[in-house]
């Protein structure tokens, strides 16, 4: 395993980590995550080679301008990365964001993408406010009183009751921004990229790869709808639906890893 620094075109110092040796695997981690998060589910399987970038603001990685805090400047950083690499041609994809960033990756750069995969998707193609509303409340909260006063208000929110009828883990994970080192980096990838999109519009017909879409049916974040959604709309796309970390955590990444590692044996097979 190896962590690594490289500099976009714009002067912004981005972290990644690469792991395995083989077929690249573009593995990206999800909103306010780190290069954890993505590498806790991914298999250990051999001919694959596991890239990580953590994304402007996320983990080792700068923030730089705040103009390209968005899910098409996280797509081309990412492209960049893979230049940097002198990788060709790649599998794509991610968790939530980072499914997002997969997404606009195949949509606009066929070309790139040797695979697709779409966990936990949090996006299909326009902004997702609803499920996104959350967010906007913990940058909201963080902005006007700060981690502490935040936390106790949004403990009290009505709308975090909403999230935690569905997904405890949710919930969980969003009470953990108010303790996020860096309010203000928080703060402007909360609010930005919670009112984004993947924003692919009629390019959804080019995404002709490969497609591995993973989802559960307790994720207030990331409905199965919006998996469903997509599998319907992607003609090369497989749906596998895993056990959610409300229920049983230690079966989820189970479960996480197996579909990740059947998906990416046959593509290896074929390569």
């Amino acid at each position: 395993m190896s962590i690594n620094t490289f500099v976009a075109p714009d002067g912004c110092r981005l972290a990644y980590e690469t792991a395995g040796e083989g077929l690249p695997v573009l593995w990206q981690h999800g909103l306010g995550a780190d290069r954890k998060q993505p590498a806790e589910v991914f298999p250990s399987i051999s001919g694959v080679r596991r890239i990580t970038l953590e994304c402007r603001g996320h983990g080792e990685s700068s923030l730089g301008d705040p103009e390209r805090v968005s899910i098409a400047g996280f797509a081309e950083d990412a492209l960049a990365l893979l230049d940097h690499l002198h990788v060709a041609k790649a599998v794509v994809g991610g968790i939530s964001l980072g499914a997002a960033i997969g997404l606009r990756l195949a949509a606009f750069h066929p070309e790139r993408t040797s695979g697709l995969i779409l966990a936990r998707p949090a996006w299909v193609n326009g902004p997702s406010l609803q499920t996104m509303a959350p967010y906007l409340e913990v940058a909201t909260l963080l902005r006007d009183f700060g981690p502490e006063q935040g936390a106790r208000r949004f403990a009290q929110s009505p709308l975090l009751r909403k999230v935690q009828a569905v997904s405890p883990d949710n919930a969980q994970s969003l009470e953990s921004f108010f303790s996020r080192p860096g309010p203000e980096s928080t703060i402007l990838l909360l609010s930005r990229i919670a009112q984004d999109s993947p924003d692919i519009g009629g390019a959804v017909d080019r995404v002709l790869a490969p497609t591995l879409i993973v989802a559960n049916d307790q994720d207030f974040v990331h409905p199965i709808d919006y998996a469903r959604e997509l599998h319907a709309a992607l003609p090369n796309a497989e749906l596998r639906l895993i056990t959610s970390k409300t229920i049983d955590r230690q079966a989820y990444i189970a479960q996480f890893r197996a579909a990740l590692s059947a998906f990416l044996n046959k593509l290896v097979t074929a390569s």
